[in-house]
């Protein structure tokens, strides 16, 4: 133990004799990379419970849940930058922010080597003094920039991939993570709890997001690793704000009870564009063997543009750039750490461009993402491209509006028959027809809302109360004739409809 935190601490001079065991092949963008740590929490959840859960006593201290939260940001260049310990370092505070410098240093030094896989004290020393990117607490660059917010793998820390986010930052990035934690324990759990907690934790960072200078909120992505991979389509699902998905061999691929499990994690409520970077393909022997439905959401996500990526050289851990720092040299047979190393950089570049595409709206970018590999001078065999776009808007009735506002709601009947053509499970309830009716009448819009309310009779057409409402529309635009036609429709099929008898007898019209 000594020894370990004598090598975290002071980098032995052997440290330059060993190279570290990851390389990342990108180059830095225009800007420099700050870094900060904020130590906060969330006041509208709870961590702690009333009583410890190991020793029964009352829990002391602050109960509300821990959110570490560290940001990497576009900065003026210059600074001393932070060596990977810095980020190890991170590691023991994630729960407790009041510890001492003896205590960081010694359970940093346990962590270490609790992960070290098989690798040597020296081999340790010089991945924690590998230089990175960031500076702490560097002057930020002049200016907003887009808004990235990474979720963790399954109880991972908050900087598992910093190299990805340190390389986000310097290309006009503000990228904003958290651990990966339980509801209520440190540990992550495996269920529909532990997805929303994550996914709550991603709804908090986009509320801190919006307290910074430099962030441009308007446009706002959210990728996710892993089990942080299939949260961040959850937190998207309540969420119209995030505009694009990243997931990195995202859980939503292999989760999928859990998607059937959350019934409002629907395509229609996640119709943004996704990139999803795929491990090396198993074998549907394999699959069969996992127990578990084999069926796809990214398959079923027809209104979004969807690109995946796979890397035939990656297998899950991969995806993490501390996890390739520390894995056994036993786990790289087939591809060699090198190559892997090289295919995790080209994940990175294809992040980049996808940010780039659909948070910066770069054309050249898009078109990156279209390309083959070979036109994106990417190493023959290293990955594949499945690229597939939107099959139009989403059928919800948000999309309807909108698609109907485009003409006046003149087109209203159709643009509702061409979404039932893309899901014939689309609907809305008459009811939903006639609030949106007189909430246009509200607001002053009576010929949008005739064409609301005519939709209604069309889709349901034995319902009197839909004429009734439609009467009235028409009246309110002092179209008599139409008025009158309307609540007599309304009143045969419902004789006992007093309003409409009322209207008719006030319109001078035969019941």
């Amino acid at each position: 133990m000594r020894l370990l935190i004598t090598l975290v601490l002071c980098c032995a001079a052997s440290l330059s004799q060993a190279a570290s065991n990851f390389t990342f092949d990108v180059a830095p963008g225009q800007y420099g990379v700050g870094l900060r740590v904020v130590q906060q929490y969330d006041y509208a959840r709870s961590f702690q419970g009333r009583y410890d859960s190991v020793t029964g006593q009352p829990t002391a201290g602050e109960r509300a849940r821990p959110m570490q939260t560290v940001i990497w940001y576009p900065a003026q260049k210059g600074g001393k930058p932070v060596s990977y310990n810095s980020y190890a370092r991170l590691s023991v505070t994630q729960e407790k922010f009041d510890r001492s410098e003896a205590e960081i240093a010694a359970e940093t030094a346990t962590f270490l080597r609790q992960a070290r896989g098989g690798n040597g004290p020296d081999q340790i020393a010089a991945e924690v003094a590998q230089t990175m990117w960031a500076v702490r607490d560097a002057k930020p660059a002049a200016g907003k920039f887009p808004v990235v917010i990474y979720a963790p793998s399954f109880g991972a820390g908050a900087a598992e991939n910093a190299d990805l986010c340190e390389y986000l930052a310097s290309h006009g990035y503000v990228v904003i993570a958290s651990p990966s934690m339980g509801a209520r324990t440190r540990g992550m759990t495996s269920d529909l709890d532990g997805i929303e907690t994550q996914a709550a934790d991603i709804a908090f960072l986009i509320g801190y997001a919006h307290t910074l200078p430099q962030a441009d909120i308007g446009k706002l992505a959210v990728a996710g690793y892993s089990w942080g991979g299939i949260s961040n389509v959850f937190a998207a699902a309540r969420d119209s704000r995030i505009g694009a998905l990243i997931n990195l061999d995202g859980s939503v691929r292999y989760w999928p009870e859990r998607v059937r499990e959350a019934t409002y994690v629907q395509p229609a409520r996640v119709a943004i564009p996704m990139l999803f970077l795929a491990q090396r393909p198993d074998s549907l022997e394999r699959i069969a063997k996992r127990d578990k439905p084999v069926v796809s959401f990214l398959n079923d996500m027809k209104y979004s543009d969807m690109y995946i990526v796979t890397l035939p050289a990656m297998e899950h851990a991969a995806f993490a750039s501390d996890a390739l720092r520390f894995l056994p040299a036993k786990r790289f047979t087939e591809y060699s750490r090198a190559e892997v190393s090289q295919a995790h950089s080209w994940m990175a570049r294809y992040v980049l461009q996808f940010a780039d595409a659909y948070l910066k709206e770069d054309a050249g970018a898009k078109t990156f993402l279209t390309n083959t590999p070979a036109q994106n001078k990417v190493p023959a065999h290293l990955l594949t491209v499945d690229a597939r776009t939107s099959t139009g808007p989403a059928p919800t009735q948000e999309m309807l509006a909108a698609e109907a506002a485009r003409t006046g709601f003149g087109q209203l009947q159709q643009v509702y028959e061409a979404m039932r053509k893309r899901d014939p499970k689309f609907e809305i309830e008459e009811s939903g027809l006639n609030e949106w009716g007189y909430a246009l009448l509200r607001r002053g819009e009576p010929q949008a809302a005739i064409a609301v309310l005519k939709l209604a009779t069309v889709l349901h057409p034995g319902s009197g109360n839909a004429y009734d409402s439609l009467a009235e529309a028409y009246e309110s635009t002092q179209d008599k004739a139409q008025a009158i036609s309307n609540y007599q429709r309304a009143l045969q099929l419902d004789p006992k409809n007093d309003n409409a008898a009322r209207h008719l007898k006030a319109l001078g019209a035969p019941q």
